[in-house]
C-alpha cells in the first residue's frame, strides 16, 4: 500500500518512465487485516442498517483500490502513516497490478452483497461477504492474496493464448 518509489527513498534515482509501480507487500496485507475486521463485523450485524453502512464504506474502499490502486486506499494511508515508519525496509517490492485486481474482485463481492442485502436476499449478501472475508483472511494471516493469484493465472492464460494465436 505504501508506494516505495525512487522519489521517496533516499539514495535512489527516479525509475525510467514505464517502469511498473512497486509497493511494500506488507501494506496490502495490513489492509486485508483491517478489511477482515470490517467484514467480520458486517457478518455479525447483518442485516442491521449499521452493517449496510459498513458494507457501503468497504465497497467504496474496494472501489478506490480497484480504480486508483491499493496504495491510495484509506487502509494504505494508515499503513503509510502509522505502521510503515516502525518497520524495517521491505526485503522485496511487488507490482501494484495484482493487488489492484484483487481490490476489483473484492469490489465485485461487496457489490453483490450490498445488492443482496438491499433487495432482501440476505443469504446472498451473507455468502458474498463470507467469500470476501475468506479471501481477506487468507491475505491477512498467510500473506496469500487470492485475487493476486487469479490475476497472475489470467495473465499466464492470456499470454499462452496470444502465443498460440501467433504460431497458428
Amino acid at each position: 500500500m505504501s508506494t516505495l518509489n525512487a522519489t521517496r527513498t533516499p539514495g535512489h534515482t527516479t525509475p525510467p518512465a514505464g517502469t511498473p509501480q512497486r509497493i511494500d507487500p506488507r501494506g496490502p496485507q495490513f489492509g486485508a487485516a483491517l478489511t477482515s475486521v470490517v467484514l467480520a463485523v458486517i457478518l455479525l450485524l447483518a442485516p442491521h442498517p449499521a452493517a449496510l453502512v459498513l458494507l457501503a464504506l468497504q465497497t467504496g474502499f474496494f472501489a478506490i483500490g480497484a480504480g486508483f490502486g491499493v496504495q491510495h486506499t484509506p487502509q494504505a494511508y494508515l499503513f503509510k502513516t502509522f505502521v510503515r515508519p516502525r518497520l524495517a525496509a521491505p526485503t522485496e517490492l511487488e507490482d501494484v497490478a495484482p493487488p489492484r485486481f484483487a481490490q476489483g474482485v473484492g469490489l465485485a463481492f461487496a457489490v453483490v452483497a450490498l445488492v443482496g442485502f438491499l433487495t432482501g436476499a440476505t443469504v446472498v449478501g451473507l455468502v458474498a461477504v463470507g467469500f470476501a472475508l475468506a479471501a481477506a483472511l487468507l491475505n491477512a494471516v498467510f500473506a496469500f492474496c487470492l485475487g493476486c493469484e487469479m490475476y497472475l493465472l489470467l495473465k499466464r492464460i492470456s499470454a499462452g493464448s496470444a502465443r498460440t494465436a501467433v504460431t497458428s
